[in-house]
């Protein structure tokens, strides 16, 4: 029986458990750096499949498989995430959250699951390759410096470099069993702005005795959306965007403070840092220009998420070969972030998406979900691609 076929086979076999597996971690959701709970019951399933294991990072679990069929320094890593987010879940399901406000909104229930399940099939067929798997199941990537820094902070490959990295992430706008992905450039990089403008408070009806940092704050959203729009090259994809503006004063008074946070995402390097100046001189010089003072904090987040042009055509090929040429779809930029970007400036690294049949269910959404039989595929397929891999 040929490799593929027997991996289909093992994750049909256990299917039923790596749902269960899933639906264990969803009802009980941990925010990032907190998943003490999660990364215990990580690690009860990979030692009950006999797979050697290590906390690393605090809440982070790193495992080993090494094959039998030789000796090779050929490494490959898979890496799955374990946080959940600050989110009430709205679904009305027997495994929904048992965490008030907190929810697996993001699928990394679905990715810890699903890496659980390869280990399981990599572990039995360890006499078929040559070579080492090693399986991240990586804490905090809802949250900045994110756990794929930490991770490599703690040196979580003992000093080796691995051949190949690669990381799984459901999209709701993929079909059940399909996949994506994209050579080079795939997602932003995500900076966090938080602007504090202060003036003279006072009352509302007599603005003329107050420096309005109201007004002056409209004013700097307004100006900062030339940052996009006039200063970006029209190549380089750029998003600005506020979702946070604290006036906390009333309809008759004019509050001393107003505050403004939001998210700066761009496609390169070298422009997120020249932007990084433009922001901060436009909001200093329009509150200034209107008597009203203004500091800017940047907090620099993941950098720009790059799939190596060569590995990536080639784990395209294997996913072609295992799902079938039609199940693996070429994929548009995002601007959303990952932190896995992290690992992918370190070593040649791969970030598919694996397909949820559910688009309406989207993700961070209160509502988000899964067709079950997503776990299938995400089960087989990081266990073929590692084993393939290696036997390259």
């Amino acid at each position: 029986m040929q490799l593929a076929e027997i991996i289909r086979k093992k994750s049909l076999q256990y299917l039923d458990e790596i749902n269960e597996v899933r639906r264990h971690i969803h009802m009980h959701p941990e925010l990032s750096f907190r998943e003490y709970e999660t990364s215990a019951f990580i690690t009860r399933k990979l030692e009950e499949y006999g797979i050697n294991c290590k906390k690393v990072a605090d809440t982070g679990v790193v495992a080993t498989i090494t094959g039998k069929t030789g000796k090779s320094a050929k490494s490959v890593a898979l890496r799955a995430e374990l946080d959940a987010l600050p989110v009430t879940e709205e679904n009305d399901l027997p495994w929904k959250s048992a965490v008030p406000g907190v929810m697996h909104a993001c699928g990394h229930d679905v990715h810890a699951a699903c890496m659980l399940g390869a280990a399981r099939i990599i572990s039995e067929l360890e006499n078929e390759f040559a070579g080492t798997v090693v399986l991240l199941f990586q804490p905090g990537e809802e949250t900045l410096p994110g756990g794929a820094k930490k991770m490599l902070d703690a040196d979580v490959f003992c000093g080796t470099k691995p051949s190949l990295i690669i990381a799984q992430h459901v999209l709701p706008d993929l079909d059940t069993g399909e996949t994506g992905i994209r050579q080079g450039e795939y997602m932003a990089s995500g900076d966090e702005i938080y602007i504090t403008l202060s003036g003279k408070g006072g009352h509302g009806a007599t603005p003329h005795t107050t420096i309005d940092t109201v007004v002056a704050m409209s004013q700097v959203v307004v100006a900062l959306q030339q940052v996009s729009s006039r200063y970006a090259p029209p190549h380089i994809p750029t998003v600005l965007s506020f979702g946070k503006l604290i006036a906390n004063g009333a309809t008759n008074v004019i509050p001393r403070q107003v505050i403004l946070e939001g998210t700066f995402r761009t496609m390169d390097e070298k422009w997120r840092s020249r932007a990084h100046e433009i922001i901060n001189r436009i909001a200093v010089n329009t509150a200034d220009n209107l008597g009203a003072s203004c500091s800017v904090e940047i907090r620099k987040g993941y950098p720009v998420l790059y799939n190596d042009p060569e590995k990536t055509s080639l784990v395209g090929k294997l996913m072609k070969e295992y799902l079938g040429r039609e199940k693996v779809k070429d994929l548009p930029i995002r601007m959303t972030t990952e932190d896995f970007a992290w690992f992918a400036r370190e070593y040649p690294a791969v970030f598919y998406r694996l397909g949820t049949g559910m688009p309406e269910r989207q993700l961070h959404s209160p509502d988000f979900d899964i067709d079950e039989k997503t776990m299938l595929t995400g089960c087989g397929l990081p266990a073929w691609l590692a084993i393939s891999y290696l036997l390259q």
